[in-house]
C-alpha cells in the first residue's frame, strides 16, 4: 500500500510518498501544482492520499486526490485513542494535530513535547496518556528578523546561515540582532522544555520544522540534549497514520 501525503504550509509545501509505514520518497516545493501529484500517483501507483493545509483553499487539490486515490480528508475530529480538551478543534491548526497523532503512534505511552519550528514556533504536548490540552504558537526565526527590520527606523534586515555552527557574539548591529533572535529563541525553547520537565520528569521532546535542524545542534550542550530528538518528517508522519486510523 502506496500512501501519498501532502502538507501545505505557509512558505513550503511538503510531499511524501510512503510505502506502508516506511518513507520512501520527500519533495519539498515554493509552489504545489497538480501536475507534480499527478506525476507522483502515476509514478508510485498511489492508492490512498490525506493533505494537510494552514490555508483553506485546498478543493481543487481534494478533487484531483479523490478522482485518482481512495482521499480521506483530514480534520481534527479525527482522533483515535486520543483525548483532546482543546476548547476550538475548528481553529487548531492541522499540521499541529498531525504531529500529535505522530507522537501518539510513534511515541506510545511517552509525555511528548513536539517543537515545530517553522514560519512559527509551536510546542504542543501530548501526555503518556494520551491527553492533549493544547499549546503555545510564538514567533519564527526569520518572522523575528523581518519584525526588528520593519518596526525599528534604522535595523537591517538581516540573513543568517542555517548552517552556521554557533552563534556569534554581537560585536556590530547585524551579530547583535543575529544573536539576539538566535540565542533569544533558544532561551525561550530551553525555557518551554523546563516547564514542561518539571510536570514529566520523563518527557521525550521532539524537534522539527525548516529551522530545527539548526537548533538541535545549537541544544547539544543543553540539560536537555539527551531527551532532544530531530524529526524533520514528524509531520508529514502524523499524515500518514491519519489514512490507517
Amino acid at each position: 500500500m502506496r500512501n501519498l501525503v501532502v502538507d501545505i504550509g505557509n512558505t513550503y509545501s511538503k510531499i511524501a510518498v510512503f510505502e506502508q509505514k516506511e518513507l520512501i520518497h520527500f519533495l519539498q516545493l515554493k509552489k504545489l501544482e497538480e501536475k507534480d501529484l499527478l506525476k507522483l500517483i502515476a509514478e508510485y501507483q498511489i492508492e490512498n492520499s490525506t493533505v494537510s493545509s494552514v490555508g483553506n483553499e485546498i478543493n481543487h487539490l481534494e478533487i484531483l486526490l479523490n478522482k485518482h486515490t481512495h482521499y480521506t480528508r483530514f480534520t481534527t475530529e479525527i482522533m483515535g485513542s486520543i483525548k483532546s480538551h482543546y476548547e476550538s478543534p475548528a481553529t487548531l491548526g492541522l499540521d499541529r494535530w498531525a504531529k500529535v497523532i505522530a507522537a501518539h503512534c510513534l511515541y506510545k505511552g511517552i509525555n511528548t513535547l513536539m517543537i515545530d519550528a517553522g514560519t512559527c514556533i509551536t510546542y504542543d504536548v501530548l501526555t503518556a496518556k494520551n491527553e492533549y490540552f493544547g499549546g503555545s504558537i510564538s514567533l519564527g526565526l526569520n518572522m523575528r528578523f523581518k519584525a526588528l527590520n520593519h518596526y525599528t527606523g534604522r535595523l537591517p534586515l538581516v540573513n543568517w546561515d542555517k548552517e552556521q555552527e554557533r552563534i556569534e557574539e554581537g560585536s556590530n548591529t547585524q551579530n547583535a540582532i543575529k544573536r539576539g533572535v538566535l540565542q533569544g529563541a533558544l532561551n525561550e525553547i530551553e525555557g518551554f522544555i523546563a516547564i514542561e520537565h518539571k510536570r514529566n520528569k520523563d518527557l521525550k521532546v521532539v524537534l522539527t520544522g525548516g529551522d530545527s535542524l539548526f537548533l538541535t545542534k545549537q541544544l547539544k550542550n543543553s540539560i536537555f540534549a539527551a531527551q532532544i530528538t530531530h524529526e524533520p518528517y514528524l509531520v508529514l508522519k502524523g499524515l500518514n497514520e491519519v489514512i490507517t486510523l
